[in-house]
C-alpha cells in the first residue's frame, strides 16, 4: 500500500495563545477579518489591536455561509485599505476563515475568484496572501485545510475554492475563545468535526496518518460533546473538543470529505438545514453501508466503536438522537423521493466520489 500525507500549517495550541498574534505577524501590515454581530468579536478586535498594533483595514462583512453576494461586499471592504495588507488575520468560525481564503485569492476583486470557480479562468489568476487563522469554534477545521466553501445562493450551487496556496500560514487555537459559544452552535460545529473524522475514514483517500487523526478525533468528540453541552463554560472540555476538531481537520485536510458532506449541500441550499446537522444526521446510515467493504475502514471504525460494527452504527445513531438530532431525512422537510434523488446526485459529486461505498448499499441503509 502506498500513501502520502502532508500539512504545512504552523499550529499553536493552548490557553492564552491568542496573545501570540503579534509574534506571528512579525511586523507585517494586516487585514483583521471577523464577525460583526456579537460583542465578543468587538472585544477580540480590541485585543488583537493591542497585541499586534492597528490593522490597515478591518473587514466584518462575514455571512454564516459565505455567498457570492456577501463575498463581493467583503472584497469591497478589503479593497478600501490605502495600504495593501501583507497578511489576513481571520478571527472566527469556519465562515470567517473561508472568507479569508477568498480574500487571499481575490486581492479584493471577487470577480477573480468567481471566474475561477465557474471555470472561466485558470488557477494562475488567483493570488495567495498569507493567512493567520484563529478559530473561535471547534468544528470546521478550516484553519488547517486549503479550501473554502462558497455558495451561489441565487443559482442553488455550492463551490469549493481549493488550492495548496490557501493553507493558512499559521493556526492559533486558544480554547478560551470558544467558551462563549452557545449550545446550538457548539452542537452543530462539534458534529461537523465528527463528520470530518468519520468521512475521512470511509474515504478513497484515507491513509494511516489521516486515520489515526480521525480515530482520535471521533473518540474524543463522542466522549466530550454530550458533557460539554451541559457545561458550556468548562474550559477543560472546550480544550478537548478544540483539539479533537483540529485532529479531524488534519485528517480530512488530506482526504477531503465524502458522501455525508455531499448530501449536506442539498439540505442546506434547499431546506436551510444548519451545516453541522446537515452533514451528520446521515452518518449512521452511511456507517451501516460501508461495514465489510474495506478492511482498513473496518479496523479504524472498530477502534472507535468496538468489534461489532453493527452495534457501533446503532450506538452512533443513539448518540445523535440523544443530542436531539434526528437521523431521518424526512424530518428535515425532504420527501423520500427527493432524498433518493439527492443521494444519487451526491454520489456523482466530487465529495461523493471520495466515498468507498456503493449506491446499492447506501440506498438500502437509508431506506
Amino acid at each position: 500500500m502506498s500513501w502520502k500525507y502532508a500539512n504545512p500549517v504552523d499550529i499553536s495550541f493552548g490557553e492564552g495563545m491568542f496573545s501570540s498574534i503579534g509574534q506571528k505577524l512579525q511586523g507585517r501590515s494586516y487585514c483583521l477579518l471577523t464577525y460583526n454581530d456579537h460583542p465578543m468579536f468587538d472585544e477580540l478586535v480590541v485585543r488583537a489591536t493591542r497585541e499586534a498594533g492597528p490593522p490597515v483595514v478591518i473587514v466584518r462583512d462575514v455571512e454564516p455561509n459565505p455567498s457570492f453576494n456577501g463575498l463581493r461586499l467583503a472584497c469591497k471592504s478589503f479593497g478600501t485599505s490605502t495600504v495593501a495588507p501583507e497578511v489576513i488575520v481571520a478571527i472566527g468560525g469556519g465562515s470567517v476563515i473561508d472568507t479569508a481564503k477568498v480574500l487571499a485569492a481575490s486581492g479584493g476583486d471577487f470577480e477573480r475568484v468567481q471566474a475561477f470557480l465557474e471555470g472561466r479562468a485558470g488557477v494562475e489568476t488567483l493570488l495567495n496572501l498569507p493567512i493567520i487563522a484563529v478559530p473561535t469554534t471547534s468544528g470546521t477545521g478550516s484553519e488547517v485545510t486549503c479550501w473554502a466553501t462558497v455558495w451561489d445562493t441565487e443559482n442553488k450551487k455550492k463551490y469549493s475554492l481549493a488550492h495548496p496556496n490557501l493553507y493558512p500560514q499559521h493556526a492559533i487555537l486558544d480554547p478560551q475563545l470558544s467558551v462563549g459559544v452557545p449550545r446550538a452552535l457548539t452542537l452543530s460545529t462539534g458534529l461537523d468535526a465528527l463528520s470530518h473524522a468519520l468521512e475521512s475514514i470511509w474515504n478513497v483517500n484515507a491513509n494511516p496518518v489521516s486515520s489515526n487523526h480521525a480515530v482520535f478525533a471521533a473518540q474524543e468528540i463522542l466522549t466530550v460533546l454530550p458533557h460539554l453541552l451541559d457545561r458550556l463554560d468548562d474550559i477543560t472540555l472546550r480544550e478537548r473538543l478544540a483539539r479533537a476538531s483540529l485532529f479531524a481537520g488534519l485528517a480530512f485536510s488530506n482526504t477531503k470529505t465524502a458522501l455525508a458532506h455531499s448530501l449536506s449541500y442539498y439540505l442546506t441550499l434547499h431546506h436551510g438545514t444548519v451545516h453541522g446537522i446537515a452533514c451528520s444526521f446521515s452518518l449512521p446510515a452511511i456507517f451501516r453501508s460501508v461495514i465489510g467493504n474495506d478492511p482498513a475502514c473496518d479496523a479504524a471504525l472498530q477502534r472507535i466503536f468496538g468489534q461489532d460494527l453493527g452495534k457501533g452504527a446503532l450506538a452512533l445513531e443513539q448518540f445523535l438522537t440523544g443530542l436531539g438530532v434526528s437521523t431521518t431525512a424526512t424530518d428535515y422537510g425532504v420527501t423520500q423521493e427527493n432524498w433518493i434523488g439527492a443521494i444519487n446526485d451526491a454520489l456523482l459529486g466530487e465529495r461523493g466520489r471520495n466515498f468507498i461505498g456503493s449506491r446499492e448499499a447506501i440506498l438500502a441503509a437509508a431506506a
